[in-house]
């Protein structure tokens, strides 16, 4: 893997548990031991942790994290607790709880993920929430941004496999047809190429439709749609180009200018630690010339700066 989190050793749960429980027991909490700790062991050694700190104690550790900890700090300690697909399944239930639904959360996860990643999510959702994702999302979406996200939810995109010259050549021109050439849009057609053909095929065919238009298809996209469609689809592009150049330049934007986006930032730092956080670091740095380290440095402060600081595992000079 790419990923700055990787298993500890020498790992043992009973007594990283043992430590965690000194380290909240009694008044105040020693803060350093426990982002030392969850920054440092991958997410299935954390899970053994959380089963052993049960056994010795009785306590449930996400229950003491919680009532332990506050703020942005506590959102973090409390994420990187949760296993992978639960903690994608239970951001998007936060997306489409409530009032209002944050399309930039369903956008961010369901452009990105693979579709083994999206059979996984939608199976935790149902066993966590016992409620369908699908039609949870369509509850709360509409029109082709909606019909967009129920493509990716099928999971159906075809695998990588030998590319075919004369489909490459054809997406290409249905493409530059459905968008620049006509007046109007025929959304259908991106919806259906975009959230459909493998990876390593449109990657081809963004390069053919540069050569047909003269326009790289973000700035189709760009022009041909508007709101959370088209968010949605240029997530899906530059996912297709690079996932990890995709979420640096999340992260990038998640810090840039006054104020953070900590969700965002927490639930990418999270999310890519053990995957990609290396490769998104060293994209941030080409495309954007900025340290993710420094820009984490500037950006956020105390505890919650130094766990978020481990998880970026160093600097990029």
């Amino acid at each position: 893997t790419r990923g700055t989190v990787t298993a500890f050793s020498p790992f043992d749960a009973r007594a990283d548990a043992e430590a965690l429980r000194k380290a909240m027991k009694g008044l105040g909490t020693d803060e350093e031991t426990v982002l030392k700790i969850l920054t440092s062991r991958n997410n299935a050694q954390r899970q053994e942790i959380a089963s052993a700190f049960k056994t010795l104690f009785g306590r449930d550790l996400v229950d003491d994290l919680k009532s332990e900890l506050t703020g942005k700090f506590e959102t973090l300690m409390v994420s990187l607790m949760r296993p992978t697909y639960i903690f994608d399944a239970h951001a998007l239930k936060h997306a489409i709880k409530g009032a209002g639904t944050n399309e930039k959360v369903l956008t961010e996860i369901l452009a990105s993920r693979t579709p083994e990643e999206v059979r996984n999510i939608k199976q935790v959702y149902l066993q966590e929430y016992e409620a369908n994702l699908e039609d949870k999302i369509t509850g709360e979406t509409s029109g082709y941004f909606q019909r967009m996200l129920v493509v990716l939810l099928q999971a159906n995109r075809d695998p990588d496999g030998r590319v075919d010259d004369g489909l490459v050549e054809q997406d290409a021109q249905v493409l530059f047809r459905a968008g620049e050439l006509k007046w109007g849009t025929d959304e259908e057609k991106f919806i259906t190429i975009l959230g459909t053909r493998s990876v390593s095929h449109l990657r081809r065919v963004f390069d053919k439709y540069m050569t047909i238009s003269g326009f790289q298809i973000e700035e189709t996209i760009d022009r041909e749609t508007s709101g959370d469609l088209e968010k949605l689809l240029l997530a899906v592009v530059k996912c297709i180009r690079s996932v990890p150049a995709y979420f640096a330049e999340t992260l990038y934007y998640s810090m840039k200018g006054a104020g953070t986006d900590d969700d965002t930032l927490i639930r990418v730092m999270v999310s890519r630690s053990e995957i990609d956080l290396l490769d998104i670091r060293k994209e941030l740095r080409k495309n954007f010339a900025k340290s993710l380290h420094q820009m984490i440095q500037k950006d956020t402060s105390g505890d919650y700066r130094k766990a978020l600081l481990l998880l970026c595992g160093g600097d990029d000079e």
